[in-house]
């Protein structure tokens, strides 16, 4: 039974969260990111808080631990399923406990349940996570620590009970505070940082100017997204970075091996660069849902989401060659394209194009994008003219990885250029459409920066497609290499390639090694070579171990999706190599047990979900958290949603739950 009370925040109601404190630690292009989330308990009885959150699509989750007065309480990494049984057996023997698991349908949605904290109490959390800095058109690379977790639409062929449920309240309303400080160390020096935040003043640590710290102003409140771009002097340097592994480790495993990171910058020739080409057949796909009719962050004068597609694809249009081929794209619980199929670009059809882009609006109701995708990729290809797919959405949707296995599937047909819109876009679907289809992604949060994202991803959607890359590595006798990262299918010139790699055995003699990126472009073939030392020096850390191990792990998440004997083989491996390197998966979750008093909980055990920041409320105001009236399993408490149509979310307003139409959403 669920019992509803006021709203949270309007009626000064208890949320266990307080504040979350972030200590970022960026070495050149890698961040390691400390997240620490106070819960206090000020209730009468004690509580369950169910705290659904996004992280980077892309990160290596690898440390989970509570803090309850001066005892701490390190998580373990388990197979998810005997971890949720063991957090349920805690709280029916009264003990505290803590579950951190990913979500099975999308990876960068989390949830962390803090269970059976007593009144008047209080549980520090720090989850530890590793993750990649994206570089920009302008050459920044960006850190950002999502805040806003929009809900995500389920699709009706999906069942909805395997959603983690999203409560989210405006923006401006968030009742706890965000302290963010950041220590920088490159090898490069330090240029400037930039922020959407207010910032305190950059503080360099030595001469050099290699090393910096930056924090965020104090009283900062955790209601958007916390973007950093930071500028490097010569950020394109080739670099290659060696990890030792761990003497503890287990022989012959990726964390006993070191590991080597190389970042490269594919220089295509003089020719390539200056002559883009004037073919090619670009379809443009614009998320036209609901939830496009909200603004694109909190701050004031923010665009609507459907108006910052329409001036992103606007300038696109301007922009294309003459000869090509395009189409238009809108789709929200249905799909519709301005031309039966894609017409030739002249001053016709774009001004036709153009007037009927103006006109959109965000009026399809629900985020259904594999159909129009499975249209697209039903259509016959236009003889030398390369398909090249620019797909513009706010990314609420709840069926990301069938869509990005959709991508992959017809990746030999198209390039697929990805645009993030407003805040809380999926990173995972952001990044993974461009991943999978071998093009770029770009978020789009305002209107500043906007031009030379848009025309970056333009210039590369006109290089010609780089064909037949191969990775040749040279190491001394008795060193062998295994690749961790998957195979490169996408090269653009001045654009970042990272490599992970796992060195195997040891040399006694030359201490170098050199691995070789060779590919053809038009009809010439291009060599770019990075020599790099095998020796590490110094105390390394295991960051680049756990990218490595993360890279893998969704390489063989995919593999495992796409069905077949081997998937039963490949869960086995995924768990093995999760559990080995401290890296969560889809099979995985992370499960901390306190056992304090040991005495069975008297009385009913509260149920708090903890709200997010999220743009789609509007006048409407917050949901209202929820109650339970006694523990749930963990499936259970993801779905603890009334029954709804697929294509509405139920939420509770004023003690009475609604179904709303996809329209909102």
């Amino acid at each position: 039974m669920v019992n509803c009370c006021g709203l949270v925040t309007d009626k000064n109601e208890p949320v266990p969260l307080k504040s979350v404190e972030v200590e970022v630690k960026v070495q050149g292009h890698v961040a390691t990111v400390s997240s620490t989330l106070l819960y206090v308990n000020g209730e009468e009885r004690p509580l369950e808080a169910v705290f659904v959150f996004p992280l980077p699509g892309e990160c290596a989750l690898c440390h989970f631990s509570a803090k309850l007065g001066d005892t701490e309480v390190v998580a373990k990494l388990q197979d998810k399923q005997t971890a949720r049984e063991e957090y349920d057996d805690a709280l029916s023997s009264g003990h505290q406990a803590f579950l951190l698991e990913e979500s099975d349908q999308s990876p960068d949605v989390f949830q962390l349940n803090v269970g059976s904290l007593p009144p008047g109490e209080s549980a520090a959390i720090t989850l530890v996570y590793i993750s990649e800095l994206a570089m920009q058109a302008d050459d920044a690379l960006r850190f950002c620590l999502p805040a806003v977790l929009n809900p995500r639409y389920t699709p009706q062929d999906m069942d909805s009970s395997k959603m983690a449920t999203v409560t989210s309240v405006p923006a401006g309303v968030v009742p706890y505070t965000l302290a963010l400080s950041a220590h920088l160390s490159s090898p490069q020096p330090v240029s400037k940082v930039e922020s959407n935040c207010p910032l305190e003043p950059l503080e360099y640590l030595n001469p050099d100017k290699t090393e910096a710290k930056v924090s965020l102003c104090s009283g900062h409140m955790f209601d958007r997204d916390v973007e950093l771009l930071l500028y490097y002097q010569d950020a394109h340097k080739p670099t290659a970075i060696v990890e030792a592994g761990q003497d503890s480790a287990e022989p012959a495993s990726l964390m006993r091996d070191p590991v080597v990171m190389l970042s490269c910058y594919p220089e295509f020739p003089a020719a390539v660069t200056s002559s883009l080409a004037s073919c090619g057949e670009f379809i443009f796909v614009v998320d036209r849902s609901g939830s496009m009719d909200c603004s694109m962050h909190s701050g004031k004068d923010a665009q609507m989401r459907i108006d910052s597609a329409k001036d992103t694809l606007l300038l696109l249009l301007k922009s294309l060659p003459m000869g090509c081929y395009f189409n238009i794209y809108g789709f929200g619980s249905h799909f519709e394209h301005f031309f039966p199929k894609s017409v030739e670009y002249n001053q016709k059809t774009m001004d036709d194009a153009l007037g009927k882009v103006k006109g959109m609006r965000a009026d399809m109701g629900g985020t259904e994008i594999l159909q129009p995708l499975e249209h697209i990729y039903s259509q016959p290809c236009i003889p030398n003219h390369p398909r090249q797919l620019f797909i513009f959405t706010d990314g609420e949707v709840g069926n990301t990885k069938h869509v990005l296995d959709l991508v992959k599937l017809n990746v030999n047909s198209h390039r697929c250029f990805s645009f993030g819109i407003g805040e809380g876009a999926s990173t995972a679907l952001i990044t993974g459409l461009a991943k999978e289809g071998s093009g770029h992604a770009q978020f789009i949060t305002g209107t500043d920066r906007m031009q030379p994202k848009v025309m970056q991803s333009l210039r590369y959607a006109l290089q010609p497609a780089v064909r037949d890359i191969s990775v040749e590595w040279n190491l001394p006798d008795g060193v062998s290499v295994t690749t961790l990262s998957p195979p490169l299918k996408v090269l653009f010139h001045g654009q970042r390639a990272l490599l992970y790699a796992q060195l195997k055995g040891e040399s006694t003699g030359n201490p170098e090694g050199s691995v070789t990126i060779q590919y053809s472009l038009l009809e010439e073939t291009v060599k770019n070579q990075l020599s790099f030392c095998l020796k590490p020096t110094g105390d390394t850390g295991v960051s680049l171990h756990r990218l490595g191990a993360r890279a893998l792990i969704r390489s063989l998440e995919m593999e495992e999706r796409a069905g077949g004997p081997e998937a039963k083989a490949l869960r086995e491996k995924l768990l093995q190599l999760s559990l080995q390197s401290g890296v969560s998966c889809t099979h995985t979750a992370f499960i901390a047990i306190h056992k304090a008093s040991g005495q069975t909980v008297q009385g009913p055990l509260l149920h708090r979900t903890v709200p997010t920041p999220g743009m789609m409320f509007g006048a409407m105001g917050p949901p209202v958290a929820m109650f339970c009236s006694a523990p749930m399993p963990p499936m259970a408490r993801m779905a603890c949603m009334p029954a709804v149509p697929s294509n509405s979310m139920a939420v509770c307003y004023d003690s009475k739950y609604l179904a709303l139409p996809s329209t909102v959403l």
